[in-house]
């Protein structure tokens, strides 16, 4: 029979996690918490740290607690190309690979629980569990990679912003369950922009349009409230 997993042999650090019920750790025993927490910290950086190089091997993987992350590429005339997303409560990290391909940026203030590589990799060899859970939330990000391809393919520049808007209101907050109508936006015009593959004044323009549609209203540049969650999803063609 399974333990109870909110007994007090849960480490202080995991009883507290905003993250661990929807994340990696939340197949893991209370020993097994236990074994893993014991090395593990919480860790906040401002937006526009570096969390992972590319090709540049780690010793630490993490899950994100609170904030947006940003995966990027480099490309060969020396621009970025923002390519994902990461909110809490994901993974940050490629297990059992001596390097990622991408890097990873903090887009806002993010907070992280992070532990050794090592540690994590033994967890992924001793629970079969934790091995599916790792093994499932890859197939999550790569389906919302696909779907994310899609939508840059596909869709026209209001249903692109629009289709960003309902992602960060669906992952911005871990603590809402469901959709979150309150999101401030962790990047400026330029870096939505070069997201969804667009101008900043087309970015600029679509805004307008939605503010002055009454389907969403914007304070101080980057606090937006979505109004009328329907009228959204209808901009983003679903």
């Amino acid at each position: 029979m399974r333990k109870d997993i909110h007994s007090s042999a849960i480490p202080v650090i995991c009883r507290e996690c905003e993250a661990r019920h929807g994340g990696i750790c939340s197949v893991l025993e209370p020993d097994e918490l236990l074994r893993l927490g014991r090395q593990a910290r919480r860790r906040e950086v401002p937006a526009g740290t570096e969390l992972i190089s590319a090709g540049v091997p780690v010793d630490t993987f993490a899950n994100i607690l609170s904030g947006v992350v940003k995966l990027t590429k480099l490309l060969p005339d020396g621009r970025q190309q923002i390519v994902g997303l990461k909110f809490a409560p994901d993974f940050l990290g490629r297990p059992f690979a001596e390097a990622s391909n991408v890097s990873a940026v903090a887009a806002s203030t993010v907070r992280l629980c992070v532990f050794p590589r090592s540690d994590l990799e033994d967890m992924a060899q001793r629970s079969h569990a934790f091995e599916h859970r790792l093994h499932t939330q890859s197939l999550r990000e790569l389906d919302d990679a696909r779907e994310w391809l899609m939508i840059l393919g596909q869709k026209s520049a209001s249903q692109k912003l629009a289709s960003f808007l309902l992602l960060l209101g669906t992952h911005i907050d871990p603590r809402v369950a469901g959709f979150s109508n309150v999101i401030d936006l962790p990047w400026t015009r330029s870096d939505i922009a070069e997201f969804l593959g667009l101008t900043m004044e087309t970015v600029s323009r679509q805004l307008a349009h939605l503010r002055n549609a009454e389907v969403i209203s914007i304070e101080k540049n980057r606090h937006v409230t979505v109004l009328d969650q329907a009228a959204l999803r209808a901009e983003a063609g679903l």
